[in-house]
């Protein structure tokens, strides 16, 4: 069996999409699929590339048991669109990026990530940057209803 490969999408990699692949990988393991789900994150600038996620990020996920402290930044690069079966993106703007590269390119069609969720009526993960320790809190309830929708579809499409 080959493995499902996902990549999760922000603007920076510091906040969201780091966070995505944190839980995502938690869940992954919880399910006894470790091994057989790869994820990995990126983001669509390059501000950050090589450093680690923002502290708020790494504080709101290690109280959930998540570790994301040993992740680094990276860009999306367009071999990307071969690679992932998934790739998922937090907002329109991301996908508005992604979707450029994908219209030239071809590959993995890249969705917003909220399309997985089940209870939230947002369709975009908002950037909580700028913001308070709230914001990341959000970031991740959002986060782990959509992984387990998406690791449901996973199931049913792949394994």
């Amino acid at each position: 069996m080959s493995q499902v490969k996902v990549l999760f999408v922000c603007l920076g990699n510091i906040c969201r999409s780091p966070s995505a692949q944190g839980v995502f990988e938690r869940v992954v393991a919880d399910a006894g699929l470790t091994g057989q789900v790869v994820v990995d994150s990126c983001g669509t600038g390059d501000w950050h590339v090589g450093k680690a996620p923002d502290a708020r990020a790494i504080d709101a996920a290690l109280r959930r048991g998540v570790d994301i402290r040993g992740l680094r930044a990276r860009q999306f690069a367009v071999g990307d669109l071969d690679t992932f079966d998934y790739i998922l993106v937090m907002d329109r703007q991301n996908l508005a990026d992604i979707k450029s590269f994908w219209r030239q390119q071809g590959g993995t069609e890249p969705q917003l990530f909220l399309s997985y969720g089940g209870q939230s009526t947002l369709h975009e993960v908002p950037d909580p940057y700028y913001g308070g320790e709230q914001g990341f809190e959000e970031v991740l309830d959002l986060i782990e209803e959509a992984s387990r929708g998406l690791l449901g579809a996973i199931r049913e499409h792949h394994l």
